[in-house]
C-alpha cells in the first residue's frame, strides 16, 4: 500500500472514537425523552463506552507488539462492525449500553494502533508533520459526525446512526485487510512479560509524566462531549441540526489548531507550540467562566479557543510521549490513549452530575487543566533527562 493510502488508513482508524460518540450525540436528549431516563443514565452510553475502550488498549498494545498490527486490527474493526449494529438494534438504554461496551472493545484496536503504526513507518520530525496533518484531517470526524447523525435523525430514526458507522468501519477493515504489515521487529512477549512492559513504563518517571500531563488536557473536551446535546438542545432549546453545526465549530477549531501546527513546527520548537496550546486552554477556560457572549455563543465561543488549542499542542505532545521510550511502542501508546480516555471518562462522570450552570462547570476545568499543565510542562521541561 503507498504512502498516501497509508496516511488515509491512519487518518480513518483515529476517526474510530469520535464516529463512535460524536455522531448520536444529538440523539441524547431523544433517547431520554423516548426511554424516560435522566441524562446521568443515557450519558452512561458514553461512559461505559469510554471505560471498555481504556481497558481494551491496554490489551491490543502488546498484541500488537507480539504479532504485528495486522491481525490485532481485523479482530478489533470486526468486532466494532458487529457492535455497532447491536447498537442499531437496540430497544432499551440497557441493551445500548451494553452493545456500546462491546463496541467500545473493538473501536480500542483502531485508534491505539493507529499512533502505534506512525512509530513505525516515520522517524521523529516527520512523524510530529504526519501527526498534525492527521489532526488536520481527523478533526473533520467530530465536525461532520453530529450533523450526520442530526440529519439521520430527521431522514430516519437514532437506529440508523449505528447502521452508518458499521459502514464506515467496513471500509476501514477493506483497507487493514490489504494493507502491509507495518511492525518489523516483533516482541515475543507472553502475558508475564506484557505485564513487565506495563510496569517498566509507570517506572520511566518521564514518559509518565509526560503522559499525564497531556491527558488532562482533554477533560473540558470530553466534559463539552458529554454536556454540549443537554446544554444546547435541552436548556437552549436548540434543534437538533443546529447543535450538529454549532458542534462542528469547535472541531473545525481542533482542526485549524492542527493546521496552524504543521506551519508553526518550521519556525517554532515543539515545546513553543505545546506552551501556545496550554495558555490557549487555560484562555478559554477563563472567557468561559466571565460570560462575555450571549447564548449560545457563551459556550461555542469559548470552547473553540479550547479545541484550537488542543489541535496546536496534541501532535507535539503526543510526539514527545513517545520519544520517552526506544521499544514497545504499541503499549507505550495504549497506556498513554488509556489515560487519555480515561481522563476523559471522568470529566464525563462529573459534567453528567445535575449541575445548574454545566458551562460553568467546563470553564473551571479549562482554567485548572491550563495552569496544571503549564506548571507540570515547565518544571518538566527544565528537569535533566535520566535517561
Amino acid at each position: 500500500m503507498k504512502k498516501s493510502r497509508t496516511f488515509l488508513l491512519l487518518v480513518l482508524l483515529s476517526a474510530f472514537p469520535p464516529l463512535s460518540t460524536d455522531m448520536y450525540l444529538p440523539a441524547i436528549p431523544l433517547l431520554q425523552k423516548d426511554w424516560h431516563q435522566p441524562l446521568s443514565v443515557v450519558n452512561l452510553t458514553l461512559i461505559g463506552f469510554f471505560i471498555s475502550y481504556c481497558v481494551f488498549l491496554l490489551i491490543y498494545g502488546p498484541l500488537s507488539d507480539r504479532f504485528g498490527r495486522k491481525p490485532p486490527l481485523l479482530v478489533g474493526i470486526t468486532l466494532f462492525i458487529f457492535a455497532s449494529l447491536l447498537c442499531a438494534l437496540s430497544g432499551n438504554v440497557t441493551s445500548l449500553i451494553l452493545s456500546r461496551v462491546l463496541q467500545a472493545a473493538g473501536a480500542a484496536a483502531a485508534a491505539t494502533l493507529s499512533l502505534a503504526m506512525t512509530k513505525d513507518i516515520y522517524v521523529s520530525e516527520e512523524r510530529v508533520r504526519i501527526l498534525a496533518w492527521m489532526g488536520v484531517i481527523m478533526a473533520l470526524a467530530p465536525a461532520i459526525a453530529p450533523i450526520i447523525g442530526g440529519w439521520l435523525l430527521v431522514w430516519f430514526s437514532w437506529h440508523w446512526i449505528f447502521v452508518f458507522q458499521a459502514s464506515v468501519a467496513t471500509i476501514a477493515l477493506i483497507g487493514v485487510f490489504r494493507m502491509q504489515e507495518t511492525l518489523h521487529e516483533k516482541s515475543p512477549s507472553g502475558a508475564l512479560e506484557t505485564v513487565k512492559i506495563y510496569l517498566s513504563l509507570f517506572q520511566n518517571r518521564r514518559y509518565l509524566a509526560y503522559a499525564l500531563m497531556v491527558s488532562l488536557t482533554v477533560m473540558p473536551l470530553f466534559a463539552f462531549i458529554a454536556g454540549s446535546a443537554d446544554i444546547y438542545i435541552t436548556r437552549f432549546g436548540l434543534s437538533e441540526q443546529i447543535f450538529g453545526y454549532l458542534f462542528a465549530i469547535n472541531a473545525l477549531g481542533f482542526m485549524a489548531g492542527s493546521f496552524l501546527c504543521t506551519r508553526l513546527l518550521h519556525r517554532l520548537t515543539s515545546g513553543r507550540v505545546m506552551t501556545l496550546g496550554f495558555i490557549g486552554i487555560l484562555l478559554g477556560g477563563i472567557l468561559m467562566l466571565l460570560k462575555l457572549f450571549p447564548a449560545p455563543w457563551s459556550l461555542t465561543v469559548p470552547m473553540t479557543l479550547v479545541t484550537f488549542s488542543l489541535g496546536l499542542s496534541r501532535p507535539p505532545s503526543n510526539n514527545l510521549v513517545l520519544e520517552q521510550v526506544s521499544r514497545n511502542a504499541g503499549a507505550a501508546s495504549s497506556l498513554l490513549v488509556f489515560l487519555y480516555f480515561g481522563m476523559g471518562a471522568v470529566s464525563m462522570w462529573v459534567i453528567s452530575n445535575d449541575w445548574t450552570d454545566k458551562i460553568q462547570i467546563i470553564g473551571i476545568l479549562s482554567t485548572a487543566v491550563g495552569v496544571t499543565a503549564l506548571s507540570l510542562w515547565s518544571f518538566l521541561a527544565h528537569r535533566p533527562s535520566t535517561g
